[in-house]
């Protein structure tokens, strides 16, 4: 397996940079080179030599998508467009890799299993749900079903510090239960499956831990960076009333990790992630 066997898309994306850091010698590509929402564009894409598709592109405004125009651009690009890359993978004998999300679920499990099935709330689960069934469909790939994504871009950890610099105490949803899940995780998990020939199917992945509120870590963000200020807790309802727009989101998030594990696959916990993610940001 070489890097060079690899294409990347949504490579300006958290996790798409993170992909390329770890295969240097992918192809990466957005969407102002490689329109996947194109069947035309990727019929005229070079795919000899590609082998596996690294699929880190998507639409996440999760408010956004309940919009007129997010729906119908959250259903083109979470959707169609990975429907478009299916078929360029039976095509060419391609393995596509996929990474799905915590609202496929409605969040009334408190530990959801890869076999649950979907139901999802808001429009940006049900388009992330629909990939994943045509995903399925392909013999060759792996679908990594994640929650609360950080890394290097715009993110609730980076949103909690530049509060905290502002000497800014938040009030932050505490009715809402998950992981979070750092970019090297799961490019770590990719690349263990890859190595490892694993089976095709959806795998769950976040950093290990106990799960926790947004409050919670809200809380061990403001401790790591020595930030003396209060955190207001709140529920969902309380922190949305009186806006427009605004997704239904599951409360629980807590994704079952035993499917990875069991391979011999090695987490890290979410807080030791977090305090390195912190002690990086600060010192930048």
């Amino acid at each position: 397996m070489s890097d060079t066997e690899f294409l990347i898309l949504g490579a300006n994306g958290q996790l798409g940079k993170a992909l390329a850091q770890k295969y240097p010698g992918a192809k990466s590509t957005d969407m102002d080179v490689l329109d996947i929402t194109s069947m035309a564009s990727l019929n005229s894409f070079d795919w000899s030599g590609i082998k596996y598709i690294l699929n880190a592109a998507a639409y996440t405004n999760v408010d956004g998508a309940e919009t007129n125009e997010g729906r119908v651009a959250a259903w083109k690009v979470n959707a169609e467009a990975v429907s478009n890359l299916v078929n360029v993978a039976l095509k060419n004998d391609i393995t596509l890799v996929h990474v799905s999300t915590d609202y496929v679920f409605d969040g009334t499990s408190d530990n959801h299993l890869e076999t649950e099935a979907f139901s999802p709330l808001s429009v940006y689960g049900q388009t992330k749900a629909a990939a994943d069934i045509v995903v399925r469909l392909l013999p060759k790939h792996y679908i990594l079903r994640t929650s609360w994504v950080i890394g290097d871009g715009n993110n609730f950890v980076r949103t909690m510090l530049g509060l905290g610099k502002k000497g800014i105490a938040p009030k932050v949803v505490d009715d809402q239960i998950g992981r979070l899940t750092f970019t090297d995780e799961l490019v770590k998990a990719i690349d263990f499956l890859l190595n490892h020939n694993s089976a095709s199917g959806t795998y769950n992945v976040t950093n290990g831990g106990e799960p926790a509120s947004w409050a919670d870590i809200t809380i061990e963000i403001f401790k790591l960076a020595n930030f003396n200020l209060d955190v207001g807790k709140v529920t969902t309802e309380e922190y949305y009333e009186g806006k427009d727009n605004i997704a239904p989101r599951p409360l629980k998030s807590a994704l079952s990790l035993d499917k990875i594990t069991g391979l011999g696959f090695e987490l890290t916990d979410w807080k030791e992630a977090l305090s390195d993610y912190v002690k990086k940001e600060l010192n930048e």
